[in-house]
């Protein structure tokens, strides 16, 4: 059955069907050796064959965590999807079917081979995160545009690549646009790629690939750069000082404030403000690298913490070690002696003096175990700026009212240059924007510093209650493995 051959009704992918196909690929005798002992657990399945199955719909294969390679070629499939947890798949087949756009393929980094001919693909795309792409098949499709095929450079592993069958192949410098585009190419349309084809694809499309290369290497410093300058915003973020190496958060402060941007049209005040934005900076490029130096030092402390830590911990786990080793030395000599004792009267005493021993080393390898588990200055330039900005303020309204302001200013500045209240309620709310931008942000970094200090004792905790737990059941067991040995040890049988 091909994609074409629509004479069955579709079908859906159901526990039933994957358990028959899983069987179907199996030995007989693995078979039954699976069914005997429960069944074939889909996570053991590497390969799956849903050929010709006339599936409409890809679904339930959510259970095949550890699949790598998948066949789903020859069905009536319409859309990529539900692949999203197969992240181990390294070979999929999807040729013979009705898919139109290429799709749901963004988990599948481990994807080597892929085939997609025979379907109604026009467009080459959505596979960006495909790097480690070896053999792609994509012929008998609906490709158009031969530009299109300048897509794939970004996959510097692909070697093999089969176009045939769609339109754009009949353009008489198919073999040669892709040959000079895709460099790397070993075979098109399953023939080897010839060195004399290569040179006169490239030498036909040089002026083409070197604009291409330059563009490519533009956008790779362009991401390389943008990548480097989030590693170290991230870096910035774990010190709890994001944004204040510079004017971020002076800018924020006007952002949203309508006043300021009319009171800046008085005289004086934008000297005022450039005097007040050069010492808030500076203010904050010194919380900055006193942020920085904390975190180095937060740092070195909690990784002094564990070096402790871990000193205790070896120094706590040879102690008991050796009291383990006293034990054991004296352990297969006196179960010896538990057995030739020479009554079944005197084994008795032996074997009970001897449990009291074995409680007595639980008890001191216990109270070993439990010593172990016992053991920013923004708001005053702010004020200052405020009181600046109201004095200035104020004489300008006096000599706005006695008509002695030399600066033409704008109408929406007059209006509020005629009554003492009003310009005082401006400077006010201006101030009282600012500062709430100021708390903000001191909140922000005293949270996080709450937070990552809550977080380093969680973890720290949390570490030593797993460890704990883990002593105790090993104590245990040791502790029960010396108690069956000691009930296990024959004695003498008592005389009559």
């Amino acid at each position: 059955m091909s994609q074409s051959d629509n004479s069955f009704e579709p079908n859906v992918i159901d526990d039933e069907m994957l358990q028959k196909a899983v069987e179907e690929q199996w030995p007989e005798d693995i078979r039954n050796i699976a069914k005997a002992e429960g069944g074939i657990d889909f996570k053991d399945v590497m390969e799956l064959q849903l050929s010709f199955r006339n599936i409409l719909q890809i679904d339930n294969l959510w259970q095949f965590e550890n699949l790598t390679k998948l066949q789903l070629d020859n069905n009536i499939i319409e859309k990529i999807e539900a692949l999203e947890s197969l992240v181990h798949l390294v070979w999929l087949d999807l040729s013979f079917n009705n898919i139109e756009v290429i799709e749901g393929l963004d988990t599948l980094v481990k994807l080597q081979d892929l085939s997609l001919c025979n379907n109604r693909i026009s467009k080459i795309e959505h596979m960006d995160t495909l790097q480690e792409l070896q053999i792609f098949s994509i012929g008998k499709n609906n490709l158009t545009t031969l530009e299109n095929v300048v897509y794939l450079r970004r996959f510097k592993n692909l070697r093999a690549l089969n176009l045939t069958g769609n339109p754009f192949c009949d353009e008489e410098q198919y073999m040669l646009f892709v040959v000079a585009h895709l460099p790397g190419l070993v075979y098109l349309d399953f023939k080897l790629v010839s060195d004399t084809t290569r040179e006169v694809a490239i030498s036909n499309y040089q002026y083409l690939t070197d604009l291409l290369e330059h563009e490519e290497a533009q956008a790779l410093a362009q991401l390389e750069e943008k990548q480097a300058q989030q590693k170290e915003l991230e870096y910035h973020k774990t010190a709890f000082v994001e944004y204040l190496n510079g004017s971020f958060l002076f800018d924020s402060l006007y952002a949203e404030d309508t006043e300021a941007a009319k009171l800046a049209y008085l005289p004086g005040v934008d000297d005022l403000l450039q005097a007040y934005r050069k010492d808030f900076v500076s203010v904050c490029e010194n919380l900055f690298n006193y942020g920085l130096k904390e975190y180095e030092k937060r740092e070195a402390e909690v990784a002094e913490f564990y070096e402790g830590l871990h000193e205790v911990l070896t120094a706590n786990q040879e102690e008991g070690r050796k009291i383990i080793l006293d034990f054991e030395n004296q352990n297969k000599m006196r179960l010896d002696e538990i057995h030739h004792a020479s009554s079944h009267d005197t084994a008795e005493s032996m074997r009970a003096e001897y449990n009291e021993d074995i409680l007595q080393l639980s008890e001191t390898l216990m109270t070993l175990e439990m010593q172990m588990v016992d053991q920013l200055e923004c708001r005053d330039l702010e004020n200052r700026h405020h009181e600046k900005l109201l004095e200035i303020s104020i004489s300008a309204l006096e000599k706005s009212l006695k008509n002695e302001l030399d600066e033409e200013l704008p109408d929406d500045v007059r209006e509020f240059l005629v009554d003492k209240n009003v310009i005082v309620n401006m400077v006010n709310k201006s101030h009282n924007i600012h500062l709430l931008k100021i708390d903000m942000r001191e909140c922000d970094i005293l949270l996080n510093t709450y937070h990552w200090e809550a977080f380093v004792k969680e973890k720290a905790l949390q570490n030593e209650i797993d460890r704990n737990r883990n002593r105790v059941k090993e104590i245990f067991q040791y502790i029960d493995d010396l108690q069956e040995q000691l009930e296990k040890t024959q004695i003498p049988e008592p005389m009559e």
